[in-house]
């Protein structure tokens, strides 16, 4: 319970780092240079297609027709933008987001690494490569949870129990993997996983939960539409600003549980080794006695 309290404090006093600040807003910057470059390149013809399209609709006709007897002009000239606007956005959103997921855990471990853990040995158990396979396997498992269980969220408690339980065990997967791939072996590794396992699972669901708060701020963007522009940015922000501190949490956790592993293990290693030196002195003094 020590190294999960000191661990979270830590992250959060992490948090207002510089360079936190700087890569939390890196995904805005991601989104607004590609929201202009693609609205330079494709913005007139998204609109003249979106507005055929809706021209086009033997369905929408009568509706259209109805709102400029109502005296409500062209709508179309209107929806067609916003039509645009809330397809891409999610897509320029997703691809910023996933450009700062790869950027943003290795710096965030290495940040911690040099700050603290200084004198760790980096023993390279586990490659990009590998990093991708882990957390490709582990999402699969993940997903195929999720399918399974959802008869069991028309139980009202389980709706609030099962999700954020396999997120946060995907969390916690893939999360520690990356926190430890420069510093641990493959065997310690494993072994942390083992002695922590509940702990770093709490770690993800707890983070899990905190990731639903950028959801409402979305969701509010999606209702009130005028507040699209400012909502969204927000949301975005406080979702990388999430991430950063799950990045940092398991960091602190991981590098210190491998630390305290490797402690032990020196330790240990010291007991043992005078307890043997009696034992080879007597063999040696029994072979003197047998040779007289």
């Amino acid at each position: 319970m020590s190294l999960l309290l000191d661990s979270f404090w830590r992250a959060v006093a992490y948090c207002v780092h510089p360079r936190v600040i700087a890569l939390s807003f890196l995904p805005l910057v991601l989104m607004v240079a590609l929201a202009l470059g693609l609205g330079y390149l494709y913005w007139e013809p998204a609109i003249d297609a979106v507005r055929g399209l809706l021209e086009s609709a033997d369905l929408l006709q009568g509706f259209w027709a109805w709102l400029q007897g109502m005296g409500a002009g062209d709508l179309k000239s209107v929806v067609a933008p916003l039509i645009v606007i809330f397809t891409v956005t999610p897509v320029i959103v997703l691809l910023s987001l996933i450009i700062v997921a790869v950027a943003m855990t290795p710096s965030l471990v290495a940040m911690v690494a040099e700050r603290r853990f200084a004198a760790l040995e980096r023993k390279k158990g586990g490659s990009l490569l590998m990093s991708l396979a882990w957390s490709l396997g582990s999402t699969l498992l993940a997903v195929v949870a999720l399918v399974v269980s959802m008869p069991l969220w028309l139980v009202p408690p389980l709706i609030l129990v099962l999700p954020p339980l396999i997120w946060g065990w995907l969390t916690y997967r893939v999360m520690t993997f990356d926190a430890l791939a420069d510093h641990a072996s493959a065997a310690e590794r494993r072994e942390i996983f083992r002695r922590h396992k509940a702990s770093l699972l709490g770690i993800g669901i707890l983070t899990g939960y905190l990731g639903a708060a950028p959801s409402i701020v979305w969701a509010s963007g999606a209702l009130f539409a005028a507040a699209f522009v400012i909502l969204v940015p927000v949301a975005i922000w406080i979702y990388t600003l999430v991430f950063a501190f799950s990045s940092l949490w398991f960091a602190h956790y991981s590098l210190a549980a491998l630390e305290r592993l490797r402690a032990e293990e020196a330790a240990a290693a010291v007991a043992v080794t005078p307890a043997a030196e009696p034992l080879a002195l007597a063999d040696g003094a029994t072979r003197s006695r047998s040779c007289s």
